[in-house]
């Protein structure tokens, strides 16, 4: 009988030790929480060197982490950005090829995957995806782009609508659900903050902010587009295109534009007391603005101050919530074993070129912010300038959580990259592909495809147009001068013509029609 029982109580013993040691493991998993802002461009980051504000929130994840110099997305627009991050594949397979596209929620996606291997989690705030979140044991989403007061809410398919403003309630409910998860599990959070989208409507702590202030223009923002293409000249996404009230506010100006009267329901759904408070914000200056009667540059000039100010005002209200997650971190001991990774789902223009908006593959709209920190893994401080993609994003948090990262995804994992102080694996790439289509639209940015190294950037417009660009990303970072047809640079351009059709094999694209690339 004894005989019996040693080997039984080995078993059990084994089995015991075996199941701690797992535990063990599970526990050790990172959390993963995943920010990401709508339209938040690298050039109102101060770790990024922003000269018009300060973000001292963001800061501290680049402090505690590692800054990427040069991520890029691969179609700089909301929809297939996001697309492009859950399935880690171009828009062209994921099907979200522009804004009106309804996401296959079918697909293999990074929290999906995350799910089945033991992680607790949760979506909050902008989907704009237009199928329902999967892959999430939470889900609380705004509809559509979402309004900046009062906004409505989809919480696991019930909808209602909220009292206050909207990246303070995205923070709000996002710390609730961390507050309420089953500790025993890993988390992985993606939160989704609507701002700074346009009509940038400041929240109530911020709505005086900068009014004692003249922020500095771009020096090329009364640029000619000389020596540059039709697309350039062509597009629709100038200061002097914004709407009178929808943008700039400018609630004493009579207007029967249809984008005008959806401001003026947005204005309808504040309550009385934060109408009040909206509107007296901007009395006295809209009242002044009207006096000047101004013309010419000096308006343009306005309407940048306004349109920036406005802008700024919103990234103040994301980088203050991100404060209160940052410290919800620290006061409940999840600092150590959390990763914490902050981007955009593109960039955007602050003026330069004239513009706002993004769309373009030009730095300011193809260029997005990345800030990942993690102690345990992650130098403090460090930078990488690896040419990365919002296509890795997804086999990163993949690889980071210890779960395979399936074939089929196109991006590569920043695993080593993270964990080397920066450095770039060997075989790392040395180019990254582009691919915009959504035209006409009402920006009227033509469609375009390109590849970028680290010292050029080549572009393709297409479809109704077929013109070339070039650009010498060192000695021409502001893209001024295109060099396509200037002869010092036949060699370069043939590279990159080159390299163009082998990116695209590789990714399995093709533009919307046949295009000879040797220059039809």
């Amino acid at each position: 009988m004894r005989n019996q029982i040693v080997p039984f109580l080995v078993v059990v013993l084994l089995v015991f030790t075996f199941s701690c040691q797992d535990g063990d493991k599970e526990q050790e998993r990172p959390n993963i929480i995943f920010i990401m802002t709508d339209d938040h461009t690298t050039q109102a980051m101060s770790s990024y060197g922003s000269v018009i504000n300060t973000t001292p929130n963001m800061d501290r994840i680049a402090a505690n982490g590692m800054r990427f110099t040069n991520a890029f997305v691969t179609n700089s627009i909301c929809a297939p950005s996001r697309a492009v991050i859950l399935t880690g594949k171009y828009s062209h397979l994921n099907g979200v090829r522009d804004n009106s596209t309804r996401f296959d929620s079918s697909q293999v996606t990074v929290p999906k995957l995350l799910q089945a291997n033991g992680y607790q989690t949760a979506m909050v705030g902008k989907w704009h995806l237009k199928s329902a979140p999967t892959g999430f044991d939470y889900w609380n989403v705004l509809p559509g782009q979402g309004f900046y007061y009062n906004p409505i809410f989809i919480e696991m398919g019930e909808r209602s609508e909220r009292e206050g403003y909207v990246t303070d309630l995205t923070t709000d409910y996002a710390l609730d659900w961390i507050e309420n998860r089953d500790e025993e599990k890993p988390f992985f959070l993606m939160l989704h903050h609507k701002a700074p989208h346009r009509n940038w409507m400041p929240g109530p702590d911020h709505l005086n902010m900068y009014d004692d202030v003249e922020l500095p223009i771009p020096d090329n923002f009364f640029d000619d587009y000389e020596n540059r293409g039709d697309a350039a000249k062509d597009q629709i996404m100038h200061i002097d295109d914004m709407y009178d009230r929808y943008d700039l506010k400018l609630m004493n100006v009579s207007s029967e534009k249809g984008v005008d009267k959806a401001f003026d329901r947005r204005l309808n759904r504040l309550t009385p007391e934060q109408r009040a408070a909206f509107e007296e914000a901007y009395r006295e200056k809209n009242d002044a603005y009207l006096a000047a009667n101004l013309e010419g540059e000096k308006l343009s000039k306005w309407r940048y101050q306004r349109y920036i100010k406005d802008y700024l005002r919103c990234v103040a209200s994301v980088d203050d919530n991100i404060g209160r997650v940052l410290h919800y971190l620290e006061e409940n001991n999840l600092v150590g074993n959390t990763i914490v990774i902050y981007t955009s789902d593109q960039g955007f223009y602050l003026g330069e070129h004239g513009w706002f908006d993004k769309r373009f593959m030009y730095e300011e709209s193809f260029r997005t912010p990345l800030l990942v920190s993690y102690p345990k893994g992650i130098a403090s401080g460090s930078t990488s300038e690896a040419l990365t993609m919002n296509l890795d994003f997804g086999p990163t948090m993949l690889d980071m959580a210890g779960v395979e990262v399936p074939e089929e995804m196109q991006g590569t994992s920043l695993k080593n990259i993270l964990t080397n102080n920066g450095a770039e694996p060997g075989d790392w790439r040395q180019s990254t592909y582009y691919h915009y289509v959504e035209f006409p639209s009402e920006h009227a940015v033509k469609k375009h495809y390109g590849v970028r190294t680290k010292n050029f950037k080549l572009i393709h417009f297409y479809d109704d147009i077929n013109q070339w660009e070039l650009y010498d990303m060192q000695n021409d970072p502001k893209e001024m001068k295109n060099i396509y047809d200037d002869p010092a640079f036949a060699e370069v351009r043939e590279e990159l013509h080159a390299e163009l059709k082998r990116l695209q094999r590789e990714f399995g694209d093709q533009p919307d029609r046949v295009i000879d690339l040797e220059r039809d």
